[in-house]
């Protein structure tokens, strides 16, 4: 019997292989484990795992909040409450509530109408011509008072004009009533604001005019130059391809053409010349650049333009601008 116990003992015995086989082993250590892992998952999930534990107490380990703590924890609940933007909130929802409301009566309004109502305004703004946008609004805002006025009489005159439907009538006239500016948003019609340019003059009554510095020698006394000034005369020499440095250098070309002018030729009188760097305006078709030299000759010399060139004239010539660039001279005997 003592043998048969021996046998059953060794590791290489029939009872071990039989209860005690490495795969049996490997696996009991995996469930223990398995459940020792489990049971530290439940303890850290528990509903009283994370609560702060009181050190140096007693009756389960949970904070106790006195009631000075618990006071202050109401207090800022209540300023937290009363800090709130209430009115502001209901503001927002109120506004909320409208554009939905507007939102839902531009799709109300068909595609066809507003084509329509765009057309008919169009015709308008092409009737009243180039004008400024102050008149294309009040062109603008006369067809919605005429509307609505047509509309509120039921003429029939307006809708065989637009060709209404009585339901169309009635989306039209509230949409000219509460939503105008939606309604010309959704037809594409922007009109500019009006913009008026005031100058100030803030300078002093009796403070003296700048000089201003002409580039290049000074002139002689018989050049009789005049800034900002153009005047009007036959052309003995044409500027476009008659450049000159400076206005001196001009003026000298308008004494020396005289002094050597043929019998029967044109003698120079008056000399027209452009000193801005960026060119100088003239109404015609032709780029007048900087240094050009115009020679002229007039029995009676008559001024072009003299100073600033006027609204009205500006008005008709958008690319003029406000003070006139050229300087001349007449010759003085």
């Amino acid at each position: 019997m003592a043998r048969g116990i021996a046998r059953a003992v060794s590791f290489g015995g029939r009872a071990t292989a039989g209860w005690c086989s490495y795969r049996r082993i490997t696996v009991a250590v995996c469930l223990g484990n398995l459940v020792a892992a489990l049971l530290v998952l439940r303890s850290l999930t528990a509903p009283g795992s994370f609560a702060p534990t009181a050190p140096n107490r007693g009756g389960g380990g949970v904070v106790q909040y006195t009631e000075e703590q618990i006071k202050s924890v109401k207090e800022s609940i209540r300023i937290r409450r009363e800090a709130e933007p209430v009115e502001l909130v209901q503001a927002v929802k109120k506004l909320r509530k409208v554009f939905a409301r507007e939102e839902k009566r531009r799709k109300e309004l068909p595609l066809v109408l507003k084509q329509k109502i765009s057309y008919d305004i169009l015709r308008r703004l092409q009737d009243l011509g180039d004008n400024g946008s102050l008149a294309q609004q009040r062109v603008v805002e006369s067809w919605r008072t005429e509307k609505l006025k047509d509309i509120k009489s039921a003429s029939t005159q307006n809708q065989s004009n637009l060709d209404l439907s009585s339901e169309e009538t009635r989306l039209l006239k509230r949409a000219l009533e509460f939503n105008w500016h939606m309604l010309m948003e959704d037809i594409g019609l922007w009109i500019p604001e009006e913009v008026i340019h005031t100058v100030h003059d803030d300078k002093p009554e009796n403070e003296p005019e700048e000089e201003e510095i002409i580039a290049g020698p000074p002139l002689s006394p018989q050049c009789n130059a005049e800034l900002h000034t153009d005047y009007d005369g036959a052309a003995v020499r044409w500027g476009l391809t008659h450049h000159k440095e400076s206005a001196a250098d001009c003026c000298q070309a308008c004494l020396d053409q005289a002094k050597n002018a043929k019998p029967g030729e044109l003698k120079c009188n008056i000399w027209v010349y452009c000193p801005s760097e960026f060119g100088c305006f003239s109404p015609d078709k032709y780029e007048h650049k900087h240094q050009e030299c115009w020679l002229k000759q007039a029995d009676q010399p008559k001024l072009n333009f003299k100073d600033k060139y006027s609204e009205s004239y500006r008005d008709a010539h958008p690319t003029a601008p406000v003070v006139v660039p050229w300087m001349s001279g007449v010759i003085s005997a």
